[in-house]
């Protein structure tokens, strides 16, 4: 079973009252890579401006070079000044999931790193809950170097790290992402984020996690009952969790 992410009172104030989030930020401003828990397990952030940035994740992982990175933002106010084009459907969707387990593939007008959208310049984005992350995205935007990528703490085709001594091994050698300090707000152990392709027509799942199939459902149906011109349907009778 998942384990909720419920950070302690004050966490955000404690990691930036001890300067692990300045720390990361330095790293962040050099190129670097971060690792950090979210409410699934641990990620890798780093600037999706950043073109050696990007690259240096993609070599550590591993990653092949045609896989596209999503990114993190700290709220979806910020989603417009990174270009990214919100319709109804994903306006909807923001509102019902976010901060969450939901990646939505947006249209987006932005040059990010190369590598980060995919073919036609669409790009994954979501907002976590987590303590640990928010506090770095956001700290991060602050000092211009926003949105930060969204991948997970793994080798290429091994398993992510859940807790932060896995983290620790996993970036022990040189040279490596900088690890921030987790205390008491680790990895939060809940189901990887689903990513659904709001570009596509009908909005199309590609990976099913912590927000179900049945869950968007209403709102995909809604869609296209709006997009045919019918305004009749609304999810609110059919949503589930």
């Amino acid at each position: 079973m998942a384990r909720s992410v419920k950070p302690e009172p004050g966490a955000a104030v404690a990691l930036a009252e001890a300067g692990l989030v300045a720390d990361a930020v330095r790293v962040l401003a050099r190129d670097g890579c971060v690792a950090v828990p979210t409410e699934t397990v641990w990620g890798l952030a780093a600037s999706a401006s950043s073109a050696a940035a990007v690259e240096g994740i993609r070599a550590w992982k591993g990653r092949a070079d045609d896989q596209p990175i999503s990114v993190l933002v700290s709220a979806p106010s910020r989603l417009a000044e990174y270009g990214f084009e919100v319709g109804p459907l994903a306006r909807a969707l923001i509102e019902e999931f976010w901060p969450g387990p939901l990646t939505l593939v947006l249209p987006c007008r932005s040059a990010f790193a190369p590598g980060v959208a995919r073919a036609d310049g669409s790009v994954g984005v979501r907002c976590s809950p987590h303590v640990g992350v928010a506090v770095l995205v956001a700290a991060a935007e602050a000092s211009g170097l926003g949105p930060l990528t969204a991948t997970s703490c793994n080798r290429s085709g091994e398993p992510p790290a859940q807790t932060e001594a896995e983290a620790r091994a996993l970036c022990a050698a040189a040279p490596g992402p900088f690890v921030i300090e987790a205390g008491a707000n680790d990895a939060g152990g809940a189901e990887p984020s689903t990513v659904l392709d709001v570009v596509a027509e009908p909005a199309r799942i590609l990976r099913e996690g912590g927000v179900t199939a049945a869950m968007l459902r209403p709102f995909i149906e809604m869609s296209q009952k709006t997009s045919a011109g019918d305004p009749s349907g609304s999810p609110e009778g059919e949503r589930t969790g």
